[in-house]
């Protein structure tokens, strides 16, 4: 990490504004500014007055471990595969413990079917249709769903979904928490 990214990150840990921590090290806070856009390499002295705005010696500045960043966009390659049988789905992010929620991209092909028993467990579900048809059945309620059509149902109710059309199906869903 290069040293105006590593103050930035620590001013931010420390919840201090540029202002507040120029303040507190005796400097011009354009000079923070600076630092931090890389638009200035300070000298040893200046970076020392610096972090004793923190306080922090330059020792404990330069071993300081960023956490890593989280992925926040995905490109579809990098969605993650999570099929099973002839459904295909995919997971936007990594199924990391302590998710609360799951979105995902799923295909069904002709035919396709959750299987011939109905599926149950502890989460919410929403989906949206984009392309095809497909049949959703959830406790005594059975309905076809079309391109644009959508559904919300608690999956504490038994349900399945099953393509009964000749092209494929493929529809968007979130779950909270993830059933994973």
């Amino acid at each position: 990490m290069e040293l105006a990214e590593r103050l930035k990150w620590l001013r931010g840990r420390h919840g201090l504004s540029q202002r507040e921590l120029a303040r507190r090290a005796g400097v011009n806070n354009s000079l923070i500014s600076q630092i931090e856009q890389a638009a200035v390499n300070p000298s040893v002295a200046t970076l020392k007055r610096v972090l004793d705005g923190f306080p922090i010696s330059m020792g404990e500045f330069f071993s300081l471990e960023q956490a890593p960043r989280r992925q926040l966009f995905f490109r579809g390659h990098e969605l993650v595969p999570m099929s099973s049988g002839e459904v295909q789905m995919w997971l936007v992010g990594p199924p990391q413990r302590g998710r609360r929620l799951a979105l995902q991209r799923e295909i069904y092909p002709p035919g396709a079917d959750t299987g011939p028993e109905m599926l149950s467990n502890e989460a919410e579900e929403a989906g949206l249709v984009l392309s095809g048809e497909i049949e959703i059945t959830v406790g005594e309620q059975r309905c076809v769903l079309r391109a644009g059509d959508a559904y919300y149902f608690d999956t504490r109710q038994p349900h399945r979904f099953r393509n009964l059309g000749s092209e494929s199906c493929e529809l968007v869903s979130a779950a909270t928490p993830p059933t994973f």
